[in-house]
């Protein structure tokens, strides 16, 4: 695939619109938390925190809480004993799926290429 040139005016809406999308996925671990309850549909909180290596307990809680608030993930508390917090996608961050799989995949590839020439 080729970046394809562009006018000016167009370019200028891409290069918006992708740094809109960078603003709601910024940091170190956003695209790490979608991916743990893309793979898992519905996930835990102490299950996300288990799967993002190095996130502490606050952090997870403030970057859930931003996804919240941009509608990528849905927060429900079950009626259990103890009570128990579930994390899944909302239908807006479903649309991630294809981005966080195209990650993966160059993620395997690029790890190929630099660390078993």
């Amino acid at each position: 695939m080729q970046c394809q040139p562009r006018r000016n005016e167009e370019h200028q809406k891409e290069m918006r619109a992708v740094q809109d999308s960078m603003d709601v996925l910024n940091g170190k671990w956003k695209i790490s938390i979608i991916s743990s309850i893309c793979y898992y549909n519905k996930r835990r909180f102490s299950d996300i925190l288990n799967d993002v290596v190095g996130i502490s307990n606050k952090m997870l809680s403030k970057e859930l809480k931003e996804l919240e608030i941009n509608q990528l993930i849905k927060r429900t508390v079950l009626d259990t004993q103890p009570i128990t917090v579930q994390y899944e996608l909302t239908e807006h961050g479903l649309t991630l799926k294809t981005i966080i799989n195209n990650l993966t995949e160059w993620g395997i590839a690029h790890h190929k290429k630099i660390f078993e020439q």
